[in-house]
């Protein structure tokens, strides 16, 4: 009976995979997952806070301790304020979301790839999140000088979000730049566009300021972001590149003839 059943589950998948349901099924479970995963935390506030007190003084040493001068800055002006607040929120799922359906529907390939390097970077990220937990700048209240501005000047808040989904010590690395920062190279791969190409550029940017500003990363979260991030991408191009192989020696040759 398995013998028979197995060309009809194959059949199936590949219809699913031509239809490219499977493509876009797989990063919406994929997310649920990495925010339920995300938010199963053992309580460890000692170790995340005493993990960023450490980061500020390695931060310090190398003479990149500038969230308090980049915080000031902002702070001179509410309507500055407001809109890194907006970027830090807005500019994050709601982005990915909207990104992620335009190349869905008008460039397949590229979605692929860049829901391949989010799957990565995501996994390396929840792995990071459980074994060193850290806490973000605005937990810190020890002398830094530092304000959560998201909470003190925005109606969006932390507490908007259910319990299940919040990890507040998932500082390091900042997959809030790093998926930013795939979204932009995203874009400057799938189009031609001039404004396109240019908003590519300037939003991690924005983003990489943004999270900054309002105390919710240190700036070597920042860099560990962009590391994370660029190895899933690479990753990811890695599989588009080669990942035909393990599919051929999966699928019979009579099924994947079958889907041509």
């Amino acid at each position: 009976m398995v013998d028979r059943l197995a060309p009809t589950v194959m059949r199936t998948a590949l219809v699913i995979r031509k239809s490219g349901l499977w493509d876009l099924a797989l990063i919406v479970v994929a997310f649920l997952l990495y925010y339920l995963v995300r938010g199963v935390v053992v309580e460890r506030a000692g170790e995340a806070t005493s993990r960023a007190i450490r980061l500020v003084e390695l931060e310090k040493s190398l003479g990149l301790f500038w969230e308090g001068q980049m915080q000031a800055w902002v702070m001179s002006s509410e309507i500055a304020v407001r809109v890194f607040n907006g970027i830090y929120v807005w500019a994050h799922f709601p982005l990915v979301a909207a990104i992620g359906l335009w190349l869905f529907f008008l460039h397949r390939r590229q979605f692929i790839v860049f829901r391949n390097a989010f799957l990565i970077s995501g996994g390396i990220g929840l792995i990071l999140f459980n074994l060193f937990p850290t806490a973000p700048p605005r937990l810190l209240f020890w002398g830094y000088g530092l304000i959560d501005t998201v909470a003190a000047y925005s109606p969006v808040n932390y507490d908007m979000q259910p319990a299940a989904f919040v990890n507040q010590y998932a500082a390091m690395p900042s997959l809030h730049f790093g998926w930013n920062l795939l979204l932009g190279i995203a874009i400057i791969c799938s189009s031609r566009n001039v404004l396109l190409r240019a908003f590519a550029v300037v939003m991690p940017i924005a983003m990489g300021l943004a999270v900054v500003v309002t105390a919710n990363h240190f700036i070597l979260d920042v860099v560990a972001g962009t590391a994370v991030a660029l190895f899933g991408l690479w990753a990811a191009v890695m599989l588009d590149r080669h990942g035909g192989r393990v599919w051929n020696l999966v699928v019979p040759p009579s099924l994947r003839r079958a889907q041509v």
